[in-house]
């Protein structure tokens, strides 16, 4: 942007976060989302001792809601039932015991399956928070997608130019169009496609993020199977754009299985996702200029339909 200030740019909840306005930000917005931030991430960070999802897990019983568990956990509830189970909120446990814990561990203790009976076991409603008993909660199917979708509707209140949020490559824009690369997940070097974005989301996932080794020497990652408690091995990484932050992270989530782009489309999403044996696949009427290889070399081809191609 021409003549804009330098981004805000800053560390929270395990990422670096990267605010973009047309004019500096007054103190007190910046304060206000430096404490929204921090309120969100001690309510619902399972790597905080202090946060409300922690003390929940530890001993079960019952809370106030906080403001975001209706529409986080009625969203994690629909992620559930269109991958039959794949996605729980309660997989807290099974990232500690594959050494993804409060303390990043990285040891590995084996798989662990979370429990698949979780809405009897988690509820939310009248105003409550409960576990029957002790589990983790774990929102990072979409909650950095909420939190996005909330510091953009505090800096809406303020500024009225382009504003562009991004927490880790899970972004928000509003204003002139922003041409995102979709990072290579074998390689962050290259890009498999460039996706232009106005007023709306994409939100995005990969297994090259956040990964360490085995205690058998295979490479573990954070997008888990929650019916199995092992990592997936068939989706490499994923994108999504729609206008809602949380929405498109939650897509991005679930584009990892089966019932994934049935979701999608039943919530309007735009998507495109490639698989660890390098197909990339995506929606129909998705408007992503995708990079694919020919026998002549590299070409730039609209995905305009629902297609595979090779990488």
């Amino acid at each position: 942007m021409t003549g804009a200030p330098a981004p805000w740019r800053f560390d929270a909840i395990g990422t670096t976060w990267e605010i973009v306005t047309e004019h500096r930000l007054p103190t007190a917005v910046r304060d206000e989302v430096s404490s929204r931030i921090d309120e969100f991430d001690r309510t619902w960070s399972r790597f905080r001792v202090d946060s409300a999802v922690s003390a929940l897990g530890r001993s079960g019983g019952t809370i106030p809601a906080p403001a975001d568990a209706v529409p986080m956990l009625d969203a994690l509830a629909a992620l559930s039932k269109a991958t039959q189970g794949a996605v729980n909120p309660l997989i807290g446990a099974s990232l500690d015991a594959l050494g993804y814990d409060a303390g990043y561990t990285l040891h590995d203790q084996g798989a662990l399956p979370a429990p698949a009976d979780w809405r009897q076991r988690l509820t939310w409603d009248e105003g409550r928070l409960a576990l029957i008993e002790p589990a983790t909660i774990d929102v990072g199917a979409l909650g950095k997608g909420r939190l996005v979708d909330l510091v953009l509707g505090i800096l809406m209140r303020t500024e009225t130019g382009d504003i562009t949020v991004d927490a880790g490559g899970d972004l928000a824009v509003r204003g002139r169009p922003q041409r995102i690369g979709l990072e290579h997940p074998f390689d962050p070097r290259r890009a498999i496609g460039v996706w232009a974005v106005t007023d709306a989301a994409l939100c995005a996932s990969a297994v090259n993020r956040r990964s360490w080794p085995s205690a058998v020497g295979t490479i573990l990652h954070h997008v888990l199977d929650a019916r199995t408690g092992q990592p997936v091995r068939t989706i490499a990484a994923t994108w999504a754009v729609t206008q809602d932050a949380m929405i498109a992270d939650a897509v991005a989530t679930a584009l990892f299985f089966d019932g994934g782009p049935r979701l999608a489309h039943e919530w309007g999403v735009d998507w495109v996702r490639m698989t660890t044996d390098g197909r990339v696949e995506w929606s129909p009427g998705c408007r992503a200029d995708l990079f694919v290889r020919t026998d002549r070399g590299a070409r730039t081809a609209p995905a305009s339909r629902p297609n595979s191609l090779e990488q």
